[in-house]
């Protein structure tokens, strides 16, 4: 645990690893693209469980880490047959294995079997692959990553048995093209397609007349009823309302001089159910839908096709035509072919007796032509379910499910951002590893609350599938030592809010809206976050200031934006700006043709502008705090200023306790490591140095013996030569003094 004690300006740099392969021959793991580690090199690379790395032999590819078996050697790493060939491999050869950057792939394309890729469409094969890590010349197989063959649950193996039957386990495919380079994973809204689609659509089903469009009665989609549409229900009533006036009853409107056309679009969260809901509220309807990153996938010209495909058919017999995320068929910068493309809809909100609905998780994103009052006139948000509607949305999702006593409130609580996508893929992961104790104990499957749980640690919820999370592991508020201050600071701001919103609100008071850590380096500040970020009851978006500036104008601003959109999509959430300095300097002081200024003013307005704030709280790290523009630090932005001062002897214990829980101190006779007296003579030492001087003492036993079975007061003794103190105490009055002005 020693290197959690490490703050952002000792953090080592990420290491690189060669390991030996083996082949992994554990059937839940066959082909689902997951190199399994030993827990020390996993902690040694400097990544969590379920990040991406990549993975060099006679060539480099990319997977996903997942935590090896007890018993597997710290230098092994176990691989699948897929991954092996992958990456070049023969059993028992070395493998170089170091972390990697994988985002979010806009366009994938892949080539495989004849049977397959007429049979298998765009929006399935999206499906199958989803959160799968690839690059070009790869191999995958159709196996959804999250389950196994005869375990899974997803439509996606459905619709695969369907159209192509059982072979549809073993076919494999071969990546050919993905945008962006490099390692990618598959979202949501990534176009996903076949080598040839974009030359050659697949051939129609007989009748329908188009490639995508499908009626509600050759829908494969399990129906949603209306009541378990937890959460939604007063959209879907706004939606089933105005369908009522724009379908079946449009006399009313025309006798009151209005139109009946009616176009929506409906936004929200990747994964919280807007063509769920729409499907459920036209049920009993003619309902035709068009899948818009497959379509956006096409030439122009047949893009068109499909649309004017599908409009024809809902002007010929009615009802509503749905487009699917149409950011991807609509984007922005317009191509030529969206204005036939807009004009056709407008064709079709324009006629008696057809509603036109789009989907977008990215408004934004959407060609602004959309939003016309001939097209789409109104618009339905989905908001994040808080935690009462994620209980409930559990309770659907377990209803027919064995368990043993289930806490479904505790899960609730501790999965801020999922949505009901998030949620089913946590039920299907937790379902997994009950499958898998069953198989081995040969006992009745049910599902119990550490699976639940253990499912907690491998589901990221699609909130945060693109951006860096806070190293956590196992460390809680009770590990940090002393920091009483900071401690009470960081619990009323952040964790107070959560556990007792109600005293807030009977007292008539807003929670702090944020908080400001500064101290020396070295002394905590990041330490103390991911124990924050540990308790689970909040998502954590962490970057450095200088992550955020770009030499482009505008982009900074925008970078800014997006961080706390993200926030808020996420919320409960907690931005954690570290070396704030950097990104929020004095005004007026920078020669960056006003790069920063301008950060600054947007940083501001997201803090105390005219968008409320709600359930987003704002932590910012410094050891510069005279730097920051004083702006940020008035009542309603980072109000609270927390001095996180230099461990004294009492504080150096406890950080030396912890830190020395995984090292074998030796604990009796003339060479024992009294930790105590040790902690007492370290004055000067940041807790940093402390963890660094106990790593250093084990290192020393080493080199004393290749075989030491534990470290020595004489290590340790050694190891002072080498790990001296880093504070200065110039710097360390100046901040005291700082905090006195305060």
């Amino acid at each position: 645990m020693s290197e959690l004690h490490q703050s952002a300006e000792h953090r080592p740099p990420r290491a690189h690893l060669t390991l030996t392969a083996r082949l992994n021959t554990s059937a839940l793991d066959s082909r689902r693209g997951v190199v399994r580690l030993h827990p020390e090199a996993i902690a040694a690379l400097g990544i969590r469980e379920w990040d991406a790395v990549s993975l060099t032999g006679a060539r480099t590819t990319a997977a996903v880490v997942g935590i090896a078996p007890p018993g597997t050697p710290t230098g092994t790493a176990l691989l699948d047959d897929v991954t092996l060939s992958n990456a070049g491999l023969r059993e028992d050869t070395s493998v170089l294995v170091a972390p990697v950057t994988v985002y979010g792939a806009r366009c994938v394309t892949l080539s495989g079997s004849k049977l397959a890729m007429q049979s298998i469409t765009a929006a399935t094969l999206r499906q199958a692959l989803l959160g799968k890590v690839m690059t070009v010349g790869d191999t995958v197989s159709l196996l959804p990553r999250d389950l196994g063959p005869g375990t899974s649950t997803s439509a996606a193996s459905a619709a695969l048995a369907s159209s192509v039957g059982i072979t549809w386990t073993s076919e494999l495919l071969t990546v050919t093209s993905v945008d962006p380079a490099g390692p990618v994973s598959v979202q949501p809204n990534s176009l996903v397609n076949w080598g040839t689609s974009t030359a050659t659509p697949a051939a129609p089903p007989e009748g329908t007349g188009q490639h995508v469009v499908t009626t509600s009665a050759e829908s494969t989609t399990p129906a949603v009823s209306y009541d378990d549409l937890k959460g939604s229900h007063a959209q879907a009533a706004r939606l089933t309302e105005w369908l009522k006036l724009a379908i079946d009853q449009p006399e009313l409107l025309e006798k009151l001089g209005a139109t009946s056309n009616l176009g929506v679009l409906v936004s929200g969260p990747a994964g919280v159910g807007k063509a769920t809901l729409v499907r459920t509220v036209c049920a009993g309807r003619r309902l035709i839908e068009l899948d818009g990153p497959e379509v956006g996938s096409l030439r122009p010209e047949d893009r068109l096709a499909n649309v004017s495909s599908a409009v024809a058919a809902v002007r010929d017999g009615g009802g509503v035509l749905l487009v699917t995320d149409v950011d991807a068929l609509l984007p922005v910068p317009a191509e030529p072919v969206a204005t036939l493309i807009l004009t056709e809809l407008r064709s079709a909100v324009a006629t008696r007796g057809v509603a036109f609905v789009a989907t977008t998780a990215v408004p934004d994103n959407v060609d602004p032509r959309l939003r016309a009052p001939d097209l789409c006139d109104r618009e339905l948000g989905l908001t994040l379910p808080d935690g009462a509607v994620r209980a409930q949305l559990l309770e659907v999702l377990l209803r027919d499910v064995p368990a043993d006593d289930l806490e479904i409130s505790e899960i609730a609580d501790r999965t801020p951002g999922f949505v009901v996508a998030d949620l089913a893929a946590l039920v299907r992961e937790a379902a997994l590893r009950a499958a898998a104790r069953a198989s081995e104990n040969g006992e009745k499957p049910a599902l119990r609350q550490e699976d639940l749980i253990g499912a907690l640690g491998v589901i990221r919820p699609l909130s945060r599938s693109a951006t860096e999370e806070v190293s956590v592991g196992s460390v809680t508020l009770d590990d940090v030592g002393d920091m009483a201050t900071t401690k009470q600071a960081l619990t009323e701001a952040v964790l107070w809010p959560l556990q007792h919103p109600e005293t807030f609100q009977r007292l008539g008071v807003q929670p702090p809206r944020g908080v400001l850590l500064y101290g020396p380096p070295g002394c905590g500040k990041t330490f103390v976050v991911r124990a924050l970020a540990s308790s689970g009851r909040l998502s954590v978006h962490a970057v450095k200031g200088a992550e955020l500036m770009d030499k482009w104008v505008g982009s900074s601003e925008k970078a800014v934006r997006e961080l706390f959109r993200r926030a808020r999509d996420s919320a409960p959430s907690l931005v954690f700006l570290d070396e704030i300095d950097a990104l929020a300097p004095r005004r007026g002081q920078s020669f960056d043709s006003g790069v920063t200024d301008r950060v600054v003013a947007a940083l501001l307005t997201e803090l105390d502008g005219i968008e409320p704030l709600v359930d987003v709280v704002v932590l910012g790290a410094t050891n510069r705090p005279d730097l920051i523009d004083p702006a940020l630090l008035r009542p309603g932005r980072l109000e609270k200023l927390v001095f996180v001062e230099p461990p004294d002897a009492e504080a150096r214990t406890q950080i030396l306790k912890t830190a020395g829980k995984s090292v074998p101190l030796a604990s009796d006779g003339p060479e024992a490591v009294d930790l105590e007296t040790l902690s007492a003579d370290l004055d000067g030492y940041s807790a940093a140095d402390c963890v660094a001087l106990l790593r250093e003492a084990a290192l020393t036993a080493m080199r004393r013996s290749i075989d030491a079975a534990d470290v020595t007061a004489s290590d340790v003794a050694t190891a002072r030569q080498t790990v001296r103190p880093s504070l200065d105490p110039v710097q360390v009055e100046s901040l005291r003094a700082f905090a006195e002005s305060r």
